[in-house]
């Protein structure tokens, strides 16, 4: 991202600290006079609690009630027939799935999407950590942002299912948890071989294949796709995508075994958001751009293995995983603001492996007349960053080296939750973690070289209270944190101008707090309601497209989200989530205090015509965000978008497919992303021109699948 594009700055709130101290406190308070109690086991919640250490309560997605088995108000389940019918343009987008979350793109497909949500701008992710099947996906110290979340590896058929958890209240959550976390899982088998051709305008043209059997007394699962796609660019965007995926999965007695291989390839030409008067002025249509030559490539590998033992009173889990990436981004934001003659390109590169690894025990455990649910566990990775590099480009050709690093981080972290059913209606879930991380750097720079050490705990509590079986509250408070870049750990000397730079903080606290409500009020509608706030301390960011930090004040968010779901026959599925939030900075100049880029309003509903018998399904889908702010002084805002999109298939016999989409279907001529910042066109004084910088959602554009099981 451009220089003064925020990073959804960091916030103090005594009072949130105060709130979330209150919480644990009383939770303390509540086991200590349990102690007195002479309550009888409650056998129904006893049983219940078994039945998910046994994993024989199977959650299938958003239908699902899980009423006296969600600990907060803001986590759930959507399972694959939920996912499959939905219309999407890229991968990422299964994310929003998680109620308020927004994906949106200002680059090429191949780049990593931009995350919104909880009156954030993630921008690739940071503070949202996000997991496959164990693999964190989030990259620390990455060469394009902290927290770089790349989903574009994915292949969507394969996903069984997505966990999502929103809040700090969770102990499993560690670094980039702030806002949430989701965990995206892959099937292990599939009912039937598959291939899947797609073509549409664009010059979209897509095949995926699919198919497990059974081997040597396990099952061997292997898919692949491969993906073109030119878009509605001036310049065509050449995308060119491969990905592969193996995994062999096997049962011996009480324990199961997986083996996971991921390949993923990318190339790319770039479409950067541009300038708003260049459009305005004729310069430029709204799908051309400045600079031609932005693109880039990235490369991403994977090994990983799982093993799980379920016992009659407890759960062992290993989870272990290898990663190797490469990533090498061309842009340029500014275009010819610092360099008038060869332009303002840069090129940013990262190549890194990841080693890590997980492990957990559950067990029920007998004490104070009470049957608890413990979980203890260990997260670790070690990100071993051999290329990190910030070069001035022109047309791709590099000219200068802003900076170069070799970094070493690692982080291990350790948790331990219990939930007690201290009566028939009311639960708590106490929770802590605590984390320990290493920096280390070799820059081209020396005086930038060196090595820092950190940790942090983060306490965590909720309270669950089931008014009757069709309804419970839930009050929920805790600690959470993120990582900076580690170059901002051990900076000294400002890599582009020379001048004395400012460290960062290696860990930036969060503190957050919710009440919620989960209601079934009816046979298949499920609806919660959250009211949240969530505070980051005051913290510097590392700035990667500048190679050095800048300060940014503390910041207080709040909000209120709304999430329904209902399915009134089985072949009908109705949604709806709205999400409203507040984001301020705190101890800034008055009237200055709004945050750039977070979104405060955010509507998503749809409307599933599932399969039935007559082989026809159907789906529609809205998608809205207001304005929001894009300077400090909301002086300047976003336009809203809203955009509609459909999808229709047809079952040709029993084992045929044929799907039609319809992206945007109303033709909106919105922006999937505003910025507001100085750029300078080659005309242009030589200060550069303040301005709204803005990249267009794709126009109507249908897409053709045909989909076929080999039985």
């Amino acid at each position: 991202m451009a220089r003064s594009i925020d990073h959804h700055p960091p916030t103090n709130s005594r009072a949130l600290a105060a709130l979330a101290s209150f919480a644990l406190a009383g939770a303390l308070v509540a086991i200590q006079s349990s102690i007195a109690l002479s309550q009888t086991r409650d056998s129904t919640r006893t049983d219940s609690t078994r039945s998910q250490l046994l994993e024989t309560v199977k959650v299938t997605g958003r239908i699902d009630d899980i009423i006296g088995v969600a600990t907060t108000a803001s986590e759930g389940r959507v399972g694959a027939a939920d996912l499959r019918l939905r219309p999407i343009m890229r991968e990422g987008e299964v994310l929003e799935t998680v109620p308020g979350l927004i994906v949106t793109q200002h680059s090429g497909e191949g780049k990593a999407n931009q995350y919104f949500v909880r009156g954030f701008n993630l921008d690739h992710g940071t503070d949202f950590a996000t997991t496959l099947d164990g693999m964190p996906v989030n990259m620390p110290t990455h060469g394009h942002g902290q927290g770089y979340t790349d989903l574009n590896f994915l292949i969507p058929e394969l996903i069984d299912h997505v966990d999502y958890k929103l809040g700090v209240y969770h102990a499993e959550l560690g670094d980039f948890g702030s806002a949430g976390g989701a965990e995206l899982h892959l099937v292990s088998a599939l009912d039937h071989p598959f291939a899947s051709l797609t073509g549409g305008q664009n010059g979209l043209g897509r095949l995926a294949a699919a198919g497990s059997t059974r081997l040597g007394g396990g099952i061997l699962l292997a898919a692949g796709e491969v993906k073109s796609y030119d878009g509605p660019w001036d310049r065509r965007e050449q995308l060119r995508k491969v990905s592969g995926v193996g995994r062999y999965s096997w049962e011996r007695g009480s324990s199961r075994f997986s083996v996971t291989g991921m390949a993923y390839h990318n190339r790319w030409n770039a479409n950067d958001q541009i300038p708003d008067r260049a459009v305005e002025a004729g310069v430029i249509s709204r799908f051309g751009q400045i600079d031609s030559t932005d693109g880039g490539g990235s490369e991403r590998y994977s090994l990983s293995g799982a093993w799980q033992r379920t016992g009659s009173r407890g759960v062992d889990a290993i989870e272990l995983y290898g990663i190797y990436s490469d990533l090498s981004l061309f842009s340029d934001f500014t275009y010819f603001l610092d360099d008038p003659v060869r332009g303002d390109q840069f090129n940013q590169t990262d190549r890194r492996t990841v080693i890590g690894g997980s492990a957990s025990h559950t067990q029920s455990v007998d004490a104070l007349a009470r049957t608890h649910l413990l979980k203890v566990g260990v997260q670790s990775r070690a990100d071993i960053i051999n290329r990190l590099g910030l070069y001035r480009t022109a047309r791709r050709e590099r000219f200068a080296t802003v900076r170069e690093d070799r970094v070493r981080q690692t982080g291990t972290g350790v948790f331990v939750e219990i939930e007690t059913p201290w009566t028939r209606r009311l639960r708590s879930v106490l929770g802590a973690r605590a984390d320990a991380y290493t920096f280390g750097v070799s820059s081209d720079i020396a005086e930038n070289s060196g090595s820092r050490a950190a940790a942090i705990a983060s306490p965590k509590a909720s309270l669950a209270y089931m008014l009757s079986p069709r309804a419970e509250l839930y009050a929920s408070a805790g600690y959470g944190f993120h990582s900076n870049d580690a170059r901002g750990t051990t900076i000294a000397v400002d890599p582009a101008t020379g001048d004395p730079a400012r460290r960062v903080d290696p860990l930036v606290r969060s503190r957050g707090a919710e009440l919620g409500a989960r209601l079934s009020l009816a046979d298949g509608f499920r609806t919660t309601l959250t009211a949240w706030t969530l505070a980051l301390d005051s913290e510097l960011l590392f700035t990667g497209d500048a190679g050095t930090t800048e300060a940014s004040a503390e910041s207080h968010r709040r909000g209120i989200t709304l999430a329904n779901f209902y399915r009134p026959v089985s072949w009908l599925s109705l949604d709806a989530d709205i999400a409203l939030a507040r984001a301020r900075f705190v101890g800034v100049q008055p009237g200055e205090n709004h945050i750039p880029g977070a979104l405060e309003s955010v509507v998503a509903s749809g409307v599933t015509w599932i399969p039935t018998s007559s082989g026809l399904s159907g789906s529609v889908r809205l998608r809205r965000f207001a304005a929001y702010p894009l300077i400090e002084d909301n002086s300047v805002r976003a336009s809203p978008s809203t955009l509609i999109s459909a999808e229709a298939g047809y079952r040709i016999g029993a084992d045929t497919r044929v799907q039609i989409a319809v992206l945007n279907a109303l033709n909106n001529r919105a922006a999937d992303i505003q910025y507001f910042y100085p750029s300078r066109l080659r005309s242009e004084p030589v200060g550069g021109v303040d301005g709204v910088h803005s990249h267009p959602v794709e126009p109507r554009q249908v897409r053709i699948a045909l989909e076929h099981a080999f039985r």
